[in-house]
């Protein structure tokens, strides 16, 4: 099997240092020459500096969120008292400033139960490898506690704040450690114990997170392999007694404890999903409360006498209130079709958090109580929602199966085989593409085109079993999905190939890059960004191997069959005439390894026979990451310079 671009997988080689500089510079030139950038630079930065709230979390009497807005380049941690709706929130971390780049970001946070204490990660360059922090809510002043090896860490409180359970890398040089510990506060978390570790875990890869319930007494543990499997497991704190509440079945559960009794979702026996309960006396005992129906159950939280669901149809979010016996079911009033995030409850009282957005509205805080769902007050943003039309249509894919897809443009735009389109996707894992605030969405609209997100299958548009139809064996019928997505927008007129551009990220990068080498011809443009493209040798690198459930194994002959069939890279045609590709990647992304946009850029410019009028080019940032963590003037740049180029390629004129 030829690859002969394997030396470019070691970005720390010189000679590999040195192409991709080169690489950088003939990029440059041709992005800072396209006369469109400068305007759409500050058109973007002026969008992303809108005002966002979102990964709410209620403590005690206080709601917490990661904020981002005006002046601020990154997120930063905010608190402010639910109670006092028309109170300003209070900044408690603002990473920006440890960095003269800005380039340091929260990663996750987790508040005590009280409010009083939060235990939070960051990490520099975009690399996400989190170092735990504790921080005083209420003196605003760090405690001594500092654990690294902390990526995307899960922390769970007792009640009195003196101790967590947490999560961590046990070897920070094996990204397949990822173990449960417990921490005492001002101890040394060299001597925490090991509270779930190699001997508990099922495989390697397996991703643990903690809970507890609110009085301390029990852990629960979430142990997840893949997408579409998650094993749980009740602890008693004080005899270190063990229950399996659910173990070795294709669900997806999660739980939280109110009271004596567990609550959760599950797709067991219902792919859409259900609300279960049961004792923590006899956990696998359970009773349905809501059973599975047409919307896709997503998850479930105690508020007080209260259950709140947030739950989707076709991707659009809503949020059911029931009782804690399943009766009632009335639906929350939202702004319009939008995403539902972050939905926190506290299981003592009937109060609840939440944050709300769509593609033209950024997101923003709510808070509900017994009389209803309330905003919490925020700075207007850049644009007016009611300006902007959203629509959801459905097309046919190649097996006659009807997929959604969302079309974003401005109220005024009548579309037209004259109209730029930007279509994205994103097709795995269990993602469904939702109406999310999208400056780049706006920016398309705002130049008179049309901005297309396809719901194809490999998320949860319709719950578990469209994921699953996306999965492994059935990956290239997510390409499918695609390409008649891309074929839909043409044969209805509301675009034409030269005139459509296609755009994916990470798992989406794969799906961009897989559909160009399958059909060259599909649409003018393509920005391929932190993309894999090598599937034979992908779980070679950093964190790969967790996705092998989800994609197979090539060292499987019959997933090896499968993945090289659709593996860009290797699927490359010499003398084919490929769409304009801007490649997008970053020198600390710890998820998907940078060497998979190399190779696919150097072998695809050495094999497009019309490089002249669509170039392919290559983007390489430093001390950037996957995207998380990413500053304003960082996103702004990146941004641009897709937009100009695409725009570049479709004819775009109007900015």
């Amino acid at each position: 099997m030829a690859d002969p671009y394997r030396w470019l997988e070691d970005g720390d080689d010189p000679e590999v240092v040195a192409w991709a500089e080169a690489q950088n510079a003939r990029t440059r030139a041709v992005l800072d020459a396209l006369p469109a950038r400068p305007a759409l630079r500050a058109q973007l930065e002026r969008l992303l500096r809108a005002p966002i709230a979102g990964a709410a979390r209620l403590a005690g009497d206080r709601v917490f969120a990661l904020e981002r807005g005006g002046a601020r380049d990154q997120a930063v941690l905010a608190v402010r008292p639910f109670e006092d709706a028309e109170a300003p929130s209070r900044t408690l971390i603002d990473p920006a400033g440890a960095a003269d780049d800005a380039a340091v970001a929260i990663d996750w946070y987790s508040p005590s139960r009280d409010g009083r204490l939060v235990a939070y990660g960051t990490s520099e360059g975009g690399d996400e490898r989190s170092t735990l922090r504790v921080l005083d809510v209420d003196a605003g002043t760090p405690l001594g506690d500092v654990i690294p090896h902390c990526r995307a860490a899960s922390v769970a409180w007792l009640p009195d704040g003196s101790a967590f359970a947490y999560t961590r890398y046990a070897d920070p040089d094996d990204e397949y450690t990822r173990w449960a510990f417990w921490h005492v506060l001002g101890s040394d978390p060299a001597g925490d114990d090991l509270l779930w570790g190699e001997a508990d875990l099922p495989d390697r890869t397996a991703w643990t997170d903690v809970r507890m319930s609110p009085d301390g007494r029990w852990l629960l543990l979430h142990v997840s392999l893949g997408w579409s499997r998650t094993d749980v497991h009740l602890v008693e704190r004080a005899t270190g007694q063990r229950t399996t509440v659910i173990e070795g079945r294709e669900a997806v559960t999660g739980f939280e404890i109110a009271g004596d009794r567990l609550y959760g979702t599950t797709t067991l026996d219902a792919p859409r999903g259900r609300v279960v309960t049961a004792s923590v006396d006899d956990p696998t005992r359970w009773d349905t409360l809501v059973p599975e129906g047409d919307a896709v159950i997503e998850w479930a939280t105690v508020a007080g006498r209260a259950l709140l669901v947030a739950e989707s149809e076709v991707a659009v979010g809503r949020v059911r209130r029931y009782g804690l016996d399943g009766s009632g079911g009335e639906e929350l009033p939202l702004p319009g079709p939008g995403s539902v995030g972050g939905l926190d409850g506290d299981a003592d009282a009937e109060r609840a958090v939440l944050a709300f957005e769509s593609f033209a509205r950024p997101a923003s805080l709510w808070r509900w109580d017994p009389t209803g769902l309330h905003p919490f007050p925020t700075e207007a943003g850049p644009v007016d929602p009611d300006a902007y039309a959203v629509e959801q249509v459905r097309y046919r894919s190649t097996d006659g199966t009807e997929v959604p897809m969302f079309l974003l443009r401005r109220s005024g735009t009548t579309p037209s085989p004259q109209t730029p389109v930007v279509l994205t996707g994103y097709g795995g894992f269990a993602i469904a593409e939702t109406p999310a605030w999208s400056p780049v969405g706006v920016a398309v609209a705002d130049a008179g085109g049309l901005f297309a997100v396809a719901g194809i299958r490999g998320g949860t548009e319709f719950g578990e079993e469209w994921h699953r139809a996306g999965m492994k064996d059935r990956k290239p019928q997510v390409f499918d999905d695609f390409a008649a997505a891309a074929d839909h927008l043409v044969d209805e007129g509301l675009t034409s190939r030269d005139r459509l551009a296609l755009r994916g990220g990470s798992n989406g990068g794969l799906l961009v890059g897989a559909v160009l080498t399958r059909r060259p011809d599909v649409a003018r443009a393509v920005h391929c960004a932190v993309p894999l493209l090598d599937m034979v040798r992908y779980p070679q690198f950093l964190i790969a191997r967790l996705w092998i459930p989800e994609y197979g194994d090539p060292d499987d002959p019959d997933d090896f069959a499968v993945l090289h069939g659709y593996s860009p890279y290797h699927q490359v045609v010499d003398g084919a005439c490929y769409p304009a590709v801007l490649l997008t990647t970053a020198d600390s992304d710890s998820r998907v390894d940078p060497g998979h946009a190399r190779k696919f850029a150097a072998r695809l410019q050495v094999a497009t026979a019309c490089a002249d009028e669509r170039p392919v080019l290559l983007r390489v940032e430093q001390r950037a990451g996957h995207g998380a963590g990413k500053p304003v003037p960082k996103q702004a740049d990146e941004a641009a310079d897709v937009l100009a180029f695409l725009f570049a390629q479709l004819g775009v004129e109007r900015i």
